[in-house]
């Protein structure tokens, strides 16, 4: 009795009861902190498998509920504005543009009538006329020179009936292979040439006038040379292969024959071809030109003019500034808005240009006929 009552007057001591209490308060709070940590780990599975279940639940709703939407390639309609000097409804912030004479220098448009005015050599005569004048190929790819001599305005009437696809696509690159690196070339001399005027601290009157002629070409506004230096430069020749490729089944569809069409471009004016699938009330046409060399010198300006393909023009200057060499089966990425199918399009790209080893003529040039233009390239 004399002990219980001991034990009894400690725990009513004050500092033994601040214990008894603080341990039933630190109970307490554990109890609250099990809780929380309780909630808290149930809120993060939630998140966490909502994070993961979010992608899935998207593409249900809009595979099931959601109404298809159409993918507008803007960028050939802008082309069209451009050449025709309209103001879209729809702008896209670029570079410093002015794109009204972008065109000024090339013969754009042309009706079918015009066409039938140049020659038109059958496929067999051109196989002759290449066998003659010893050019294949495989001699290019071995000396890295092509002859810009054999200046072809059309493709023969007769691509689709070569029966051999080999043959078929040899004789395509045969024909806009030199029309291609001739335009690069042009495009290089220029681009040398502004270097050097870069370069100096006083210019002439007459490299002025020059500057003023590029940057209306080029559509740059404000003399902004930054921007002309990056829009002049060279589209790699596998790249423009692959797309002329694509565009017109290897050289054998309806406005590559009648329109020299390589490379698809659109109107909305007078000139061109309507496409046979088009819809009733669809306005736009395939643009036609008078010769192939005019359809390369409009795409080589419209992927270095157009808004549309500013990303490309960026990574094409990060390769130039990293090894002055131009990879193409990078750049063809930044090629998504040229077509409909967006990424799907640069993935036939880039498979055209690897299963055709296109990328052996990407380093080709021009075969001087004169040691000034040797020296020049």
């Amino acid at each position: 009795m004399i002990k219980k009552i001991r034990n009894d007057e400690i725990f009513k001591k004050p500092e033994i009861q601040k214990i008894v209490r603080s341990k039933k308060t630190l109970k307490k709070y554990r109890k609250t902190d099990y809780k929380k940590f309780y909630i808290f780990s149930l809120s993060s599975a939630i998140l966490i498998f909502s994070f993961f279940s979010l992608p899935s639940i998207d593409k249900y709703f809009s595979d099931n509920f959601v109404k298809k939407k159409t993918v507008i390639n803007i960028s050939k309609k802008k082309f069209e504005l451009t050449l025709n000097n309209k103001k879209s409804d729809i702008e896209i912030i670029d570079e410093s543009n002015n794109l009204g004479n972008v065109y000024d220098d090339i013969d754009v448009f042309s009706s079918n009538d015009q066409n039938i005015n140049t020659s038109r050599l059958s496929a067999s005569t051109l196989e002759q006329l290449f066998k003659e004048t010893d050019y294949s190929l495989k001699k290019v790819k071995k000396t890295k020179l092509v002859n810009i001599g054999i200046n072809l305005d059309h493709l023969p009437s007769e691509m689709k009936n070569i029966e051999n696809i080999k043959k078929r696509k040899n004789l395509f690159i045969q024909i806009i292979l030199p029309l291609i690196i001739e335009e690069n070339t042009k495009i290089t001399l220029d681009r040398k040439k502004l270097f050097v005027i870069l370069n100096k601290n006083n210019n002439t009157k007459s490299e002025i006038e020059w500057l003023n002629k590029k940057f209306n070409q080029y559509g740059v506004s404000k003399n902004d040379l930054p921007t002309l230096k990056t829009r002049m430069d060279e589209i790699p020749v596998s790249l423009a292969i692959a797309q002329a490729a694509k565009e017109t089944g290897w050289g054998t569809s309806r406005f590559a024959q009648k329109g020299n069409a390589l490379f698809g471009q659109w109107t909305w004016s007078g000139d061109g071809i309507k496409p046979a699938g088009a819809e009733s009330n669809s306005t736009h046409k395939v643009a036609s030109f008078k010769v192939l060399k005019a359809s390369v010198k409009a795409y080589l300006r419209n992927l270095n003019t157009h808004s549309s393909y500013k990303n490309f023009r960026k990574e094409r200057a990060i390769q130039r500034d990293n090894d002055e060499k131009l990879n193409s089966l990078e750049l063809v990425k930044y090629l998504d808005k040229y077509a409909e199918t967006g990424v799907e399009y640069t993935k036939v790209l880039s498979k055209i240009i690897k299963q055709n080893s296109l990328t052996e003529f990407d380093d080709v040039k021009i075969l001087p006929t004169s040691l000034k233009l040797k020296n020049l390239i």
